[in-house]
C-alpha cells in the first residue's frame, strides 16, 4: 500500500512521480520495470522511492487504481442491465481506455502483468451470474485490447453469451 509519505507530498511532486510511473509501466512489463528509470524520470532519490512505495508492485498497483478510476469516471452503470447494456459498458470502457493516456499501460497490464499479480478472491457479494458476467466482460476487454481488429466479433460473441446467461 502506498505510504503516507507519498500521500502527503505536494501535488506537483506527486504528479511528477506518477507520470514517471506511467512512463515506466507503459513501456515495460512489471518484470522488466526498473526503479532506476523511475527515479531518474521523477527526479527523486532511490531511497525516496522506498519511502513512498513498498516495492515496484506497490507502485504499480497505485498507478493501476488511478488509471481505472479515471477510465471509469465517465461510465455510469445503471442496474439491472440487460446483455446489450453490459456490452455497451464494455464498449465505453474500451473507448475510454483507448482514448486515455493509460492505453499502453492497460494493454501491458492485460497482456503481461495481471498474470503475475496476486489474484483477487471473487467478491462474495456477487451472485454467480454477476461474477460470470464480470469474468466474461474482462476477458472480452482483454481480447479486444490484444487484437483490436477482431473487437467487433468479440463484442458480438459476448452479447450472445450474456443474452443466453441472462435469459435463464
Amino acid at each position: 500500500m502506498v505510504k503516507s509519505t507519498f500521500i502527503n507530498l505536494n501535488d506537483a511532486k506527486k504528479k511528477r512521480i506518477t507520470e514517471a510511473l506511467l512512463t515506466e509501466f507503459s513501456t515495460h512489463s512489471l518484470t522488466s520495470a526498473q526503479v532506476a528509470r523511475i527515479v531518474t524520470n521523477a527526479q527523486i532519490a532511490r531511497g525516496a522511492f522506498y519511502k513512498y512505495f513498498e516495492d515496484l508492485p506497490d507502485a504499480y498497483n497505485y498507478l493501476y487504481h488511478i488509471a481505472l478510476k479515471k477510465i471509469h469516471t465517465n461510465i455510469t452503470t445503471p442496474t439491472p442491465l440487460n446483455a446489450s447494456q453490459y456490452v455497451l459498458q464494455v464498449r465505453l470502457f474500451l473507448n475510454e481506455t483507448i482514448n486515455s493516456e493509460y492505453f499502453n499501460f492497460i494493454k501491458l497490464h492485460v497482456i503481461y502483468n495481471e498474470g503475475i499479480l496476486p489474484k483477487k478472491q471473487p467478491q462474495e457479494s456477487l451472485s454467480e451470474s454477476l461474477w460470470a458476467i464480470a469474468t466474461l466482460s474482462h476477458e472480452t476487454i482483454k481480447d479486444c485490447l490484444i487484437n483490436p481488429d477482431n473487437a467487433e466479433s468479440y463484442l458480438k460473441r459476448l452479447e450472445k453469451i450474456l443474452t443466453k446467461l441472462l435469459d435463464k
